[in-house]
This record gives C-alpha cells, structure tokens and sequence, in this order.
C-alpha cells in the first residue's frame, strides 16, 4: 500500500528518510519499507523553526521506480542538422529536446569542457590570468557550472519545471532536487552532470565541438543557415544562438551586421560575504546558529530606494565568492557553492536595478550603451584592485557611513583582497541606493547591517544588457528565419532552470517550422 501524508516536524524528526520512518512509528504508521520525500521546505519564521514534508509512504512494498521520470534518446546520426551555439543549460537542453524531436544537434562551444576549465579557473586565483576563452563565463556548462547549480526560479509560466528537474537526475543529479523547495546541485557536483549529458548528445549521434568559437551566421535570402568559427569551419543548419550573457563579442557582431538588438535593464552592485554563522543566528532566530540537523541558512531582501529596486541576487548560503572575468583589463565576482555547502562564509550579489534609460552615452553608443558601462565598471574595479584579480573591498557598515576600512575580514575570495572605498568611486546611482538599501535589511533583519560583512566589487553579470528581439510565438528573431536566439544570452531566462526551458522552446520551435526552413537549409 501507499499512501502520501503531508507532515510538520522538528529538523531532527526530518534528517533523514529513517528518521521519518522513525517518527511515523511512533505516530502508529507500521511496516513501511521505504520513505519518498516529494516536497520539502524550512519554515523558520518563528521559533522552533520547522520543516514541512509531503512524504510518500511504501507500506509492505517497495518503489518500482527511481523517483524521477526517463526518456529515451534514440539515434538521429542519420536525422536533419541544427546548429547549436553555446554548451550552457540552453543549448544542452536544447540539443536533448532536438533529440527526443528527431534532429541531430551540433553544439559548438567556444570554451573547454567541463574538466579542461577547471585548470584554467584554478590560474585566475593563482596567477590572476584570465583566459578569455575558458573561465567561470565561457567553456561547458556555462556560467553555471562553476558558479553554483542553483536551480530555483520563478519562470513557471514558461515551462514545466518539473521535466528539467527530471532530466537532471536522470544524468546523475540528486532526486533531492525533486523535492527541495530551492534545490541546488553543488559546483562540485554539477559537472558530472554535464559530462552525461553531453555523453547522451554524442551516443545519440549528435556532435560536439569545443574550443570553437562562433564567427558568424550564414545567411541566404534573410535565412539563416549557418555559422563560421574561428577554426575554419563552417556548420550549417537552423541556428540556436545560446551564447550566455557574457558573450559580448556576438553582441558587437550582431550590430555591426545590423541585425537588431534592443537594450534592457540589468542590475549592479556588489558581493557582500557575511560569516554564515551569523546568517545561520538571525535566518533561525538562535545565537547558537543552524546546530546540527539544520542546513545553511539563506536570505533573500528587496527593496526600493528612489524608484529602483534594490534586492539580494543568487545567495550563496556555506559558499565562496569567485573572479567571474571573461577577458582582460576586467574585474568581476559571482558566487558559488559547493553541494555540502560547507563553508564559514554566506555571500549573494546585492545589486540595483538599473533601466535602458539609466545607462550613460546612450545618445553614443545607442543599444550597446548596457555592454559599455558594465566593460568600463568592470575595468575601474580593475584598476582598483591593482590591475590583478585582487578584488577591491570594503566593510559593510563602513560603506554605509562612507568610512575606509583600515582593515578587511577573512575572505573565501582567494584572489585575495585590497581595501578600497566603494564609496568614493563606484557610481553614485548604485552606492546610494546601496546604503538605503543596507540600513533598511539593517532594520528588518537585526545584526545583519554590521562590520564583520564584507562588499567585494564588483557584480555585473546579472544578465545581459541587449535582448536579441524574436516572435515569441514562433521563437526565431523578427527577422531572420532560421535564427532561435536563446537564454540569458539572448535575454530570454535568468538561471539554469529557465535557460534550459527556453532551449527546449526554440527546438520545439524548429521541429514545428522544419517544413518552412528545409529547403533553404
């Protein structure tokens, strides 16, 4: 028999399966054999906090399944090609969705695969060199590989979130993540998942190329049916253009080639790495932390200051803070966590909206006017930090009352830091709204404005400042056929999640206009 309960335990009733079954015992639920989390969530609101469980129960059998749902890839080595650029969630949902739809992908990638990249981010603490073509922004997996594998998100109008927290598991990902109200792979653990599924593309019959780099698009009667690279070779097919935010480069060959782009807002600011002990006491309302059966705590705070909003982006609870840089001359952080999520420090992005209209030279530089205040934001704090990947830093409470800071808290930056005023030289639009901002999450959340907190400079890439316009009906650009720009490159998603949903749109798409673009191909 089975049945489904929906349970509100201690954390020490909820910290394991057996302890489930330990405390439905005790509850009179008798001979069960297995214990299925299908949802769970902490609610830490007021003490004690506690965990809320809908639980599956196997009584006097066992689950005939893994507890996710699989499909089966067959062989498309003989099927019509389509292009896809870029190795992030986007194009690797979208060649997998291509698969099941019986086309054959071609992914190329600028960067490395995923293991290949972890020697040359490794050089960016060591020897604070920055390969422009693998890094934390460029090479398999995307920006997410290293950066997190966060997976929650708000983008459920655009697609079955479940399916993608399906297909992750069934190349190797925890079931957790089936049940977690903000599930999360782990940096450590996310490549492996990379790696089968890119596995899964070429054991299909699909190809992948790293270290090639997109040059342009082929195109015949305003369609589409290439691309060239940097290597000599030519792809052809339908395009799905899937480059990430930090691809700059597609972006200035877009324009120069007049195919339209449109600005849009981004947000900026800052890292700021609180102790996680001190996230853990005022998250749980303890002195003493998360104790034992708790995990890191989390925050998330929005606010408005002066017709902006001012908000917490991609908190990183027992994380570290990263050199997230794409090229040279340029500084910029991100955060990641491993999957234990086992460090001393808490970190997230606390940025400022910023509008297409806030941007300045827009009357110079016009749509690209986003790329060229991030690029010269990101080369100040270069500057600032010694022309090396030594981030300029400052203590949180010392930003608030435009103080310098003397001296800096320990730091899981390894670059290593250099005090520096924040301040003084970061624009005045973004640290004002910064330090209202701070004493207004200061007043909901007491101890959490303070000097043991540290703001590293600085955080740029929270998405991309163009859009790439398309018919979202039929998910190609407005005009060009052939042309599926996809992802947060495209300005389309925000995350892992929502960049794989939107892949699997556009190669819904082609499958639905193959008849149309055939022929031109």
């Amino acid at each position: 028999m089975i049945q489904e309960q929906q349970l509100r335990l201690l954390p020490y009733q909820a910290v394991s399966e057996q302890a489930i079954i330990s405390f439905l015992n005790d509850n009179g639920v008798t001979n069960i054999n297995a214990v299925r989390v299908l949802k769970r969530s902490i609610d830490a609101r007021r003490r004690p906090v506690m965990v809320n469980l809908t639980v599956r129960i196997y009584i006097n059998e066992l689950p005939q399944d893994d507890g996710y749902d699989t499909i089966i890839y067959g062989d498309v080595s003989q099927a019509p090609q389509v292009v896809v650029v870029g190795a992030g969630p986007a194009g690797l949902f979208a060649s997998l969705r291509l698969i099941e739809a019986g086309f054959r992908p071609i992914l190329i990638e600028r960067g490395k695969d995923v293991h290949a990249r972890r020697r040359d981010i490794a050089l960016i603490s060591r020897e604070h060199r920055v390969d422009p073509e693998s890094n934390y922004g460029f090479g398999e997996g995307g920006a997410g590989a290293f950066s997190d594998g966060k997976l929650y998100t708000r983008s459920k109008k655009r697609g079955n979130v479940n399916r993608i927290l399906n297909i992750l598991c069934q190349h190797g990902a925890s079931t957790s993540i089936l049940a977690d109200a903000h599930p999360h792979i782990g940096t450590d653990k996310l490549p492996r998942v990379i790696e089968n599924i890119r596995n899964q593309i070429i054991r299909s019959g699909g190809e992948v190329h790293f270290e090639t780099r997109m040059t342009g698009l082929l195109i015949n009667n305003d369609t589409v049916v290439g691309v060239t690279t940097a290597c000599g070779k030519s792809f052809r097919g339908p395009v799905i253009l899937a480059t990430g935010h930090s691809a700059r480069d597609v972006y200035y060959y877009l324009h120069d080639e007049g195919i339209a782009l449109e600005a849009k807002g981004i947000a900026v600011g800052v890292r700021l790495e609180h102790p996680q002990q001190l996230i853990d006491s005022i998250q749980y309302h303890n002195p003493h932390g998360r104790g034992k059966y708790l995990p890191a705590a989390e925050y998330s705070f929005v606010t408005q200051v002066d017709e902006r909003g001012v908000y917490s982006f991609c908190m990183c609870p027992g994380g570290f803070v990263v050199p997230a840089a794409t090229g040279p001359n340029q500084l910029v952080v991100n955060g990641m966590s491993p999957s234990n999520r086992g460090s001393r420090w808490a970190n997230s992005g606390m940025v400022v909206e910023m509008r297409p209209e806030d941007f300045p030279d827009v009357d110079k530089y016009g749509v690209l006017a986003g790329i060229k205040f991030q690029e010269e934001l990101e080369n100040l704090c270069f500057v600032n930090g010694n022309c090396r990947q030594t981030a300029p830093a400052q203590r949180m409470a010392d930003f608030v009352a435009r103080r310098n800071s003397s001296t800096l808290a320990v730091s899981s930056y390894t670059p290593g830091l250099v005090a520096s005023p924040l301040h003084f030289w970061m624009p005045e639009h973004i640290t004002s709204r910064l330090r209202e901002g701070f004493k207004y999450f200061g007043k909901i959340s007491h101890g959490f404005l303070t000097n043991e907190a540290t703001m590293i400079g600085v955080e740029t890439r929270t998405s991309s400042p163009v859009r790439i316009p398309r018919d979202n009906e039929r998910m190609s650009h407005v005009t060009l056929r052939g042309l599926y720009p996809c992802g947060e490159g495209a300005g389309y998603a925000g995350g892992i999640v929502s960049a794989a949903i939107d892949g699997e749109r556009c190669a819904e798409a082609i499958a639905e206009q193959w008849n149309e673009l055939k022929n031109s191909i």
